[in-house]
């Protein structure tokens, strides 16, 4: 297994280098870090960009951000069906059934977007491209002003129910096709997915209802928002820094979820999350009946130590690197606000926040050091913290050498 990570970690560095030639020899980026880092964010689905004119990149160019995204989006999936047990027992006994469906169900969702967005307008190659970008949930796009630029509800409805299908566990997207719609409604993790997004839906419709020219626009410009947040996609159709605050708070505090496990948004993951949030509850209940035996119960399973314990470590884990990230990020002389954001944007791969990040706004122009450092950043957000972590750490070198031995 550890042989693995090493393998994967350096395969993952191999691909963003060969990435970014294209960039680099096109001379759109005017440097190798800038290209780089241009095809780390792509490679990891994060949809940072450096570039402040995308229309004016040729076509091959643009297709190439989206199908990197594309790619990343896929390898994740992968990883993710050879690697999470509970896959074997919702889709299939054998892993490599398991990821073969995933990818193929993962493929046929990308198709089934692009057909819907030329069917709403969109020329075919700003559909293919959007398609790839958001099944991903990359956030790339070829358009300067993002999904605003079409001026199309219709369009604006597909992107958001499929960043939203993005989002989910794609064993679940499974089981729905296969008519198990039953198992899906009992699995705690995708009910507490579609609670926090209809939530905050309503109460960010709620609150750009007056400046909205209707009820239906306010619905969808929230709806459209709070999937590209939650699932990590980084789309924008309107400039909500104009919107209250409470509302950007609303936005703010999606950064800090992700989607579900097993799907390719970034992210902490709702299902720890609901972990520790129902272990914050035990622990109440227990100061109130200190005798009391409580378990944490996930889909009608009691959750092992483990999982709690892991649950807990990657979050704690999660919260220091974003705060280690901010710091590096200001000392360049940015404001708090702005490094945290660069810290969740890059950590969570979600390519969108507020301030400095939020919608029409260019990344800003760090120095070499901070580009590369959050370079490092978005691929161990990627890949979840251990697998990349794991390799620098004590333990993992004397194991190694010890088994040389």
């Amino acid at each position: 297994m550890k042989k693995q990570f090493s393998l994967v970690f350096l395969a993952w560095l191999v691909v963003c280098l060969l990435g970014a030639l294209p960039f680099y020899f096109s001379g759109y980026s005017p440097n190798f870090t800038d290209a780089v880092f241009e095809s780390v964010s792509g490679f990891t689905t994060t949809g940072v960009t450096l570039l402040a004119d995308v229309e004016a990149l040729p076509g091959w160019l643009l297709f190439w951000r989206a199908f990197s995204q594309w790619l990343g989006g896929m390898a994740i999936l992968a990883l993710a069906a050879v690697m999470l047990p509970g896959i074997k027992t919702e889709i299939s006994k054998r892993i490599d059934i398991a990821a073969k469906i995933i990818l193929l169900l993962y493929a046929a969702l990308t198709a089934l977007q692009f057909i819907l967005l030329m069917i709403c307008g969109m020329g075919w190659f700003d559909a293919l491209t959007q398609a790839l970008s958001t099944m991903s949930t990359g956030g790339f796009s070829v358009r300067n002003n993002g999904i605003a630029y079409y001026n199309s509800p219709a369009v604006e409805w597909v992107c958001a129910a499929f960043m939203f299908l993005a989002g989910i566990n794609f064993s679940l997207i499974w089981l729905l096709f296969i008519g198990k719609a039953r198992n899906v409604m009992r699995n705690s993790e995708a009910k507490a997915y579609a609670g926090i997004a209809l939530a905050a839906t309503v109460v960010v419709t709620v609150l750009i209802l007056r400046q909205s020219a209707s009820f239906s626009a306010a619905a969808r410009q929230a709806f459209f928002h709070v999937t590209s947040l939650i699932s990590t996609s980084g789309f924008y159709a309107a400039d909500y820094s104009l919107w209250p605050f409470a509302a950007q708070g609303v936005l703010f505090f999606l950064l800090f979820i992700g989607g579900c496990s097993c799907s390719a948004a970034g992210g902490i993951k709702v299902i720890r999350l609901a972990i520790l949030a129902k272990q914050t509850r035990n622990e109440m209940r227990r100061i109130v009946h200190p005798r009391g035996v409580f378990a944490i119960v996930i889909d009608g399973k009691g959750a092992d130590k483990k999982v709690i314990h892991g649950a807990a470590g990657f979050v704690f884990l999660y919260f220091i690197i974003i705060f280690l990230t901010a710091l590096m990020v200001s000392t360049t002389g940015a404001d708090v606000f702005t490094s945290l954001n660069t810290a969740l944007v890059c950590q969570g791969n979600a390519g969108l926040g507020l301030g400095d990040f939020a919608a029409f706004k260019a990344f800003p122009d760090f120095p070499g050091y901070v580009k590369w450092t959050l370079c490092l950043v978005m691929i161990m957000g990627r890949f979840e913290l251990w697998t990349v972590l794991v390799l620098f750490s004590g333990d993992f070198h004397r194991k190694r050498r010890s088994v040389n031995l």
